[in-house]
């Protein structure tokens, strides 16, 4: 069927998108080395990264909403893929910062753009499922990229391989342009069939009747900010995996780049695993009859997960045991997302790209805030221990929260 080439292309981007996005971080100590950065300021430009994308994604949720996943992903995909190479072209600090910063802008309408594609493209009963596929391409592109970009550094230098992925973006991006429609009734390859089926099985839209909505008016309501609050626990936690965890491992215990690459990839695999295995789950659930329960349960024992993985992790002193217990927290925080995502689009419905850009701006807030704390808290205290615990913390409050959280899907 059609709309399942649909996610193809929006799996191949989230694969893509974390490609791009975990380079720099096997590229760490060629960078430190030639432009003569330390830790602390190689974590400002990790940070950069999730700033500049925590900020657009709102602006980049309301576009989408309003332009639609065709224009704004071949645009944002054939910016941010410019923004990739030149960060080859990079020759300071400063320099780094800036292209990472707006590289990070670049990335924001991308998952915005691919909840409002679902919407429009997939009966609500496939949407738990879908949501998981995206994100497994996202894990399974950084875990792919912590060995394999080691590897192309290797051949080519950290500067040419940004290059590199850069043509590759711009090709995906062609091909979007080519393969995707706003909506199924304007494409023309698509049967009648399955139209139909799409047509009476995806969620109605509000559009027609309810005006679009500011992020002042959305902000008041109440149910946004445990919604914000989760998924900001859930990042805090993941995106150590895409910038700190390749380091912490090679680091720790003393592995070569290569070996350290495969041993990082790990935790990003079972995070692809924790995505299909919640997606699956939801569908199972809802089919079931038990709506609300379907988002509440996978998200609650994922992110229980996600603490124990983390907490665990503090007492290994073998590399395998280390990779173990963050393999069990970043399976149980990947096991959020299908949940977060489908959730944002039951409540956003047209204006889904709306509601989840404001949560991935919340979740990409606790990216940027870990981008830093784990260099500074080592610095600080000599040991990760101190990150590790507040990670656990903040995940066993973001089960309070989805166990709190109240809505209907109409």
């Amino acid at each position: 069927m059609f709309r399942y080439l649909i996610v193809v292309g929006t799996f191949l981007l989230a694969l893509l998108l974390y490609v791009d996005r975990v380079c720099i971080s096997v590229a760490k100590s060629p960078i430190a080395l030639e432009l003569g950065l330390n830790d602390r300021q190689m974590g400002w430009v990790l940070a950069a990264f999730s700033l500049g994308y925590a900020l657009l994604q709102t602006p980049s949720g309301y576009w989408v909403d309003r332009l639609g996943a065709r224009k704004m992903l071949t645009g944002i995909v054939s910016f941010w893929s410019v923004l990739t190479a030149l960060t080859g072209l990079s020759w300071n600090f400063i320099s780094l910062l800036i292209v990472r910063f707006l590289f990070g802008a670049g990335e924001a309408g991308a998952f915005p753009g691919i909840a409002r594609a679902t919407f429009s493209w997939f009966p609500v009963r496939e949407r738990g499922l879908i949501t998981g596929i995206n994100f497994s391409g996202s894990r399974l592109g950084a875990a792919q990229a912590l060995p394999f970009i080691a590897i192309l550094i290797q051949a080519v230098g950290w500067r040419m391989s940004f290059v590199v992925l850069g043509g590759v973006g711009v090709l995906w991006a062609v091909a979007w342009w080519f393969m995707f429609r706003d909506l199924p009734e304007e494409h023309p390859q698509l049967s009648p069939s399955e139209k139909e089926l799409i047509l009476t099985q995806r969620q109605p839209s509000v559009a027609a009747t309810t005006a679009p909505i500011g992020l002042g008016q959305l902000l008041r309501q109440r149910l946004i900010w445990p919604v914000m609050g989760q998924y900001f626990c859930s990042n805090f936690t993941f995106f150590f995996a895409l910038t700190w965890l390749y380091p912490h491992l090679q680091r720790t215990y003393q592995l070569e780049a290569t070996q350290a690459g495969w041993l990082a990839s790990v935790p990003l695999l079972a995070g692809a695993a924790g995505s299909w295995l919640s997606g699956a789950w939801i569908d199972l659930l809802y089919r079931k009859g038990h709506q609300r329960w379907s988002r509440i349960i996978p998200a609650a024992v994922g992110f229980a997960l996600a603490a124990g993985g983390l907490v665990g992790s503090i007492y290994q002193d073998e590399v395998v045991g280390a990779v173990v217990f963050l393999s069990v927290a970043l399976l149980g925080a990947d096991m959020t997302l299908p949940p977060s995502w489908a959730l944002c689009v039951d409540i956003g419905k047209a204006q889904s790209g709306l509601i989840s850009g404001t949560m991935n701006m919340a979740g990409n807030l606790g990216a940027f805030l870990t981008s830093l704390a784990f260099p500074y808290l080592f610095a600080w205290s000599g040991s990760v221990t101190p990150f590790f615990v507040t990670g656990a913390l903040l995940n066993m409050a973001a089960v309070v929260m989805w166990l709190r959280m109240r809505w209907k899907i109409e």
